[in-house]
Order: C-alpha cells, then sequence, then structure tokens
C-alpha cells in the first residue's frame, strides 16, 4: 500500500525569498507537538525564538497553518502580524489565555476556529497532520489589515511583503476513536 499523497505546503507556489532561523523550546523539527499545543489539551501557543531576517525588515507575522486539513484549503490555527522589528522572540502562550508576552501593538486575527488567538492541534481521529509555524520578516510597520480580516486576505497581503521567511514543522496525530 502506497502512503497517500501530502498536500504541498503553504509557501510552496509563493515567490522565494531568504530563509531565516526559527527555534522553539518547545517543539522541535518534524516532532510532536506536545499536549499544550493540542486544541483539547491546553491550546497553548509554542514559544518561538528567531534570527537570522533580512536587512530592512520593519515587522514579523507568525502563523500556524495546517495543510493536511480535511478542507480543501488547509486550516488556519493562528494569524499574528504587526510584530514590532525589535521582538524576536515570543513566550509560550504569548497568543492564548491571557496573552502573556504578546507584544505591544502586534494583532490576532481570526483563526479558522473563528477565535482571536492561537487554536491548538485537533486533525480527525486516525490522522496525522502538519503544523506549519511560519516566521515572517515584513517591509512595513503595519501590514494594512486588522484582527477582523481573514487568514487568506492576511496571507495576501504577506505574499506582497515578506523580505524572508522562516518555518518549523511539527505534527500531530490524533487518536483513533
Amino acid at each position: 500500500m502506497t502512503e497517500a499523497k501530502k498536500p504541498p505546503l503553504p509557501h510552496d507556489f509563493h515567490p522565494e525569498v531568504p530563509a531565516f532561523r526559527v527555534v522553539s523550546d518547545d517543539l522541535a523539527p518534524g516532532a510532536v507537538l506536545a499536549d499544550a499545543q493540542v486544541h483539547a489539551g491546553g491550546n497553548t501557543s509554542p514559544q518561538l525564538r528567531w534570527e537570522g531576517f533580512p536587512p530592512g525588515t520593519k515587522s514579523f507575522a507568525v502563523t500556524c497553518f495546517d495543510p493536511d486539513a480535511p478542507t480543501g484549503s488547509g486550516f488556519w490555527h493562528w494569524v499574528l502580524f504587526d510584530i514590532p522589528a525589535s521582538v524576536t522572540e515570543l513566550p509560550a502562550g504569548a497568543g492564548s489565555g491571557a496573552f502573556a508576552g504578546l507584544p505591544e501593538g502586534a494583532v490576532q486575527a481570526r483563526n479558522d476556529y473563528g477565535s482571536k488567538d492561537f487554536g491548538g492541534a485537533a486533525p480527525p481521529a486516525g490522522e496525522n497532520h502538519r503544523y506549519v509555524f511560519t516566521v515572517y520578516a515584513v517591509d512595513t510597520e503595519k501590514l494594512g489589515t486588522d484582527s477582523d480580516t481573514s487568514p487568506a486576505a492576511v496571507g495576501f497581503n504577506l505574499r506582497f511583503h515578506t523580505l524572508g521567511r522562516a518555518q518549523l514543522i511539527g505534527e500531530y496525530a490524533s487518536p483513533e476513536s
């Protein structure tokens, strides 16, 4: 039996831009998400730290996208933008709960759960999904969108304002029911 072909990653169709580095104390590349990053387990955004972004970066954006969701268009778990260029780390929980450590001026748009925060992993029973955490180096201080903007529209704006990109991919499989 052959393994089903995985959907493309979110940036496979975007223009190439320089890569930089993102790391996390809560997630290693290719590792399984911790219970804290699962919808039923805590909905806690992971700690993220980045470096090596291009000169001219005026702000950052952070997203979490599940390309494997059975929607035909993936699933946005987190959409955060207008992070000041002086901020190069988000503590665990910055995108959830009381938003401790969320930088002043940063904007969270609604995710595909319909809330303006980080929504954890929740693939259908028995399915293993990838969760793509992306940090974008942006060429403008304000993206020109607001918290009511759809994730697709934020992504559209990011496509034209991205100077560089860093991504960290984790996985999670819901137990069989």
